[in-house]
């Protein structure tokens, strides 16, 4: 699948801005089942300095300070990405979960890349409530894509979706406690179940591709960002797990960067200089497919 991407975020404020400083994380990796066409990102008023870098995991990360007094800031990163689904070995998948920690495992390729994601984080405390649901999916001897998938399918089962129940900052305790959430709290529940238990699992920023209810046309900017996980089956092959719609990530999927938690790929965040006592935000994503452009 190919889409059309456009993230668009607006911060209004009631009184002038004399300085921000931003770090964006919004053009979407480039991955075996992931290219990315004519990407850009764009701050309007211009920018003093504005400049790409890589981070530690390799993510694409956009920094930028603006200087001019201002009480209006756009950041917009668009461009075209086209997504394979990805394909895991069947040998791979069937391997028993215990043999995939990379804490025990450090002597296999590239697990030295996976050992920091089997650890706790700020936003993913390892909790005995994690360690405890994820027993019954990470049984003993169990296949890995069997026992991870099912601990998925749990998840999206027992959890409501419901974005009044939870705070950017809410702790894996009390996800636990309220059995409600977003796709961020869906997604640090999966990682703090899984490295519970010795495994290495990432968080993954992006975007899916939605479609319309029946009858209706797509409104543009309506789509939103997206949260899910992937889990470490060794070398470099990771599966991509999405609690919040129950399934592994597929076509529908552009990546966008991974880390530990979310704290790790914000889309935006910074630190801007004024008196203003008021602001808003705004975000408009969409996400379409390339057949429908022009």
């Amino acid at each position: 699948m190919k889409y059309a991407v456009r993230h668009t975020t607006t911060y209004t404020y009631d009184k002038p801005v004399s300085d921000s400083l931003g770090v964006a994380h919004l053009r979407p990796r480039v991955l075996p089942w992931q290219t990315v066409e004519d990407y850009e990102v764009q701050v309007a008023p211009a920018p003093n300095d504005l400049r790409e870098d890589l981070d530690h995991y390799g993510n694409h990360v956009t920094y930028f300070q603006l200087t001019e007094p201002h009480q209006r800031l756009v950041v917009e990163g668009r461009g075209t990405v086209e997504v394979l689904t990805p394909v895991h070995a069947e040998e791979t998948l069937v391997t028993p979960w215990e043999r995939l920690r990379p804490l025990v495992q450090t002597a296999a390729p590239l697990a030295w890349t996976a050992t920091d994601v089997a650890l706790p984080s700020p936003l993913v405390d390892q909790v005995p409530g994690a360690h405890d649901y994820a027993t019954a999916s990470l049984r003993p001897g169990r296949p890995v894509g069997e026992a991870v998938t099912d601990l998925m399918h749990r998840i999206h089962a027992d959890f409501e979706y419901d974005d009044t129940a939870t705070t950017v900052t809410s702790t894996i305790a009390h996800v636990l406690e309220a059995r409600a959430g977003v796709c961020q709290d869906f997604a640090h529940l999966l990682l703090a179940c899984l490295r519970g238990h010795g495994l290495a699992a990432r968080y993954v920023s992006g975007y899916l591709s939605t479609d319309p209810p029946p009858g209706r046309e797509r409104v543009v900017g309506a789509d939103a960002s997206h949260a899910w996980v992937e889990v470490w089956l060794g070398g470099d092959d990771w599966l991509a797990l999405d609690p919040t719609n129950d399934q592994w990530a597929g076509d529908r999927y552009v990546t966008v960067a991974w880390g530990r938690d979310y704290g790790d790929v914000p889309p935006l965040k910074g630190v801007i200089f004024t008196e203003a006592r008021k602001s808003t935000m705004q975000v408009a994503v969409d996400v379409a497919p390339w057949a429908l452009q022009g």
